[in-house]
């Protein structure tokens, strides 16, 4: 009943949430992992767009191994599949091989998928096994099964006046390099080609982050709801976190921040073992991921429901700076660029709020970047000089730092870059300090006598 409850009231409260929260479907069985049918044609778009930019040649993409549960600590399952394997084939099955060959005219794109083990099925469930079955799910007609032997002699019917392009430094592409260098052949790295196409995101990637935004910040608007001051750390967390899972995230994209107080300055804070108290602020900087896509929103807001007159002037500034930083994302811009506005704002806007020379205002205070791409990873691939452009994901995120008094305060949105300038994807959670207020102050049942 209560997940119930808390979807309709995002629904009836937020029509972004309403909207943008993704469509629960059935999974399909005979597909690993979460079983989401494989949009053929968006793959097949991506394996062309790939085709497109390599040379005559092979590409081969490893997927993803299950860790060692007995070596490895993984805080969800033991599996995550490589990204760049999903990306082109949106494929969960672990230790399985794309070949795209291309000889500069036509490609042709084959999986290699372990054969069926059905003990080892006992222990980690089924698995796409190679067979009409397997190519009629994936939309790829080629599908064979993986041996050593198999993957060497498709390269040796393939290279043949072309290149191996490969995920430089991957382990698994290691041998095969090896071996085609000693025959003479090129060998390319396939990582800036597949980096420069999943930097600008097509429809089914915006699709994927827009639901992971709705999912993250319908979380951290119920960890606005529910902070108390008592609760620890960890209690905000399980719910934020509850709340993700319950709205369909697959995982974390990231380990979640939720540092109160003296934890709020420290940037990667995330053991969330501290009781909070009234008076202290608390960051939480949290991703769902969906779809092999992941959030990043940081919010942070007061333990009690009320800002004091201090928090709230450093508050409102930082906010402003956000905003001075969203009104300059447009095509043709820089990271850097982003990070000049939200400097130039806290040093001309600061005063002596932060109790610096006036020439500094508050800059100084701001101890990183504004921005990081954003996509498959928390920090997606892509090169910072590179200029914005549709189709772009990134975070806008300053933040203020006061350790002596125990102040951190980020405000963090992804913003989706469109030909007109930023859509940002976070709006569902709310960020204005009088908007924090009332939410809190009706969560807790108490009227906002704020004046």
């Amino acid at each position: 009943m209560w997940r119930w409850l808390l979807v309709l009231g995002l629904a009836v409260g937020n029509p972004v949430l309403a909207q943008d929260l993704p469509r629960r479907a059935d999974p399909v069985e005979a597909l690993p992992g979460a079983g989401r049918p494989v949009a053929k044609a968006v793959f097949a778009a991506r394996r062309a767009a790939l085709l497109a930019h390599a040379g005559p040649g092979v590409a081969i993409v490893p997927a993803g191994s299950r860790a060692d549960i007995e070596a490895d600590v993984r805080q969800d399952n033991d599996f995550r599949q490589d990204d760049d394997f999903f990306y082109l084939t949106g494929v969960e099955t672990p230790d399985a091989w794309l070949v795209l060959a291309s000889d500069g005219s036509a490609g042709e794109a084959i999986l290699l998928l372990p054969a069926a083990n059905p003990m080892m099925q006992r222990w980690t469930g089924s698995q796409l096994a190679p067979g009409p079955d397997a190519a009629a799910l994936t939309g790829i007609a080629d599908v064979r099964a993986f041996d050593r032997d198999s993957l060497t002699d498709l390269l040796a019917a393939r290279l043949a006046g072309g290149s191996l392009y490969t995920p430089v430094g991957n382990r698994r592409t290691a041998p095969f390099v090896a071996a085609v260098e000693e025959q003479g052949w090129p060998t390319a790295d396939l990582r800036p080609i597949l980096d420069s196409l999943r930097l600008v995101k097509d429809d089914a990637g915006i699709a994927a982050l827009r639901a992971a935004a709705a999912i993250t910040a319908a979380g951290v608007t119920e960890g606005m709801r529910t902070v108390r001051p008592g609760m620890f750390e960890y209690q905000l967390e399980a719910v934020v976190e509850y709340t993700f899972r319950d709205l369909g995230a697959d995982r974390l994209g990231f380990p979640s921040i939720v540092g109160s107080g003296p934890n709020s300055t420290v940037l990667h804070y995330d053991a969330n073992r501290r009781r909070m108290t009234s008076g202290d602020l608390v960051v939480v900087d949290v991703g769902a991921e969906y779809a092999y896509h992941t959030a990043d929103v940081t919010r942070t807001f007061p333990v009690s429901g009320r800002f004091t007159d201090r928090q709230r002037a450093l508050y409102d500034l930082v906010l402003a700076t956000q905003r001075a930083v969203i009104d300059g994302v447009r095509p043709g811009a820089t990271l850097a660029d982003l990070n000049g506005i939200a400097r130039r704002y806290l040093a001309e806007h600061g005063g002596d709020l932060c109790g610096l020379p006036s020439e500094q205002g508050c800059a100084p205070l701001m101890i990183h970047g504004v921005s990081h791409w954003l996509g498959m990873r928390v920090h997606d691939v892509g090169d910072f000089r590179t200029p914005l452009a549709p189709g772009m994901v990134l975070t806008i995120e300053p933040g203020l730092y006061l350790p002596d008094e125990g102040i951190g305060i980020r405000i963090e949105d992804d913003v989706l870059v469109t030909d007109e300038g930023a859509d940002v994807l976070t709006a569902g959670a709310v960020k204005t300090a009088d908007d924090i207020e009332t939410l809190m102050a009706r969560a807790a049942g108490r009227a906002d006598t704020r004046e």
